[in-house]
C-alpha cells in the first residue's frame, strides 16, 4: 500500500516538475518549487514509514521548515529585490538625496 503511495508521489513530483520548467510564470514556478519541496517532505515521511525508522520524521520536518523560510525569501526577493531591511527602491531614494 505504501510503496503505491510512493509511486503516486513520484508521478506529482514528475508534473510538479513539469509545471516548474514550463510555468508562464515566476509565481507558478515560485509555487511549484514549493510544492515540489511539499511532496518531498511526504516522500521523506513514507520511506521513514516503510522502512520502519522514526528519525525520517524529524528530517522531513526540518526540511518542511527550510522549505517554508525559502520560498518566503524566494517571494519577497523577488517582491522588494532585496532580502534586507529595506527594498532596493527606498535604497535608491535615499541614494539620490
Amino acid at each position: 500500500m505504501f510503496v503505491v503511495a510512493i509511486i503516486a508521489v513520484f508521478i506529482a513530483i514528475f508534473f510538479v516538475l513539469v509545471r516548474l520548467f514550463a510555468g508562464p510564470t515566476l509565481y507558478d514556478r515560485v509555487i511549484a518549487l514549493n510544492l515540489f519541496g511539499t511532496l518531498t517532505v511526504l516522500l521523506i515521511g513514507l520511506i521513514g514509514f516503510l522502512t520502519e525508522r522514526p528519525d525520517f520524521l524529524d528530517i522531513a520536518l526540518l526540511y518542511a521548515l527550510i522549505n517554508f523560510i525559502g520560498t518566503i525569501a524566494v517571494l519577497k526577493f523577488f517582491r522588494y529585490r532585496s532580502i534586507g531591511d529595506q527594498p532596493l527602491a527606498l535604497r535608491e531614494e535615499e541614494a539620490k538625496k
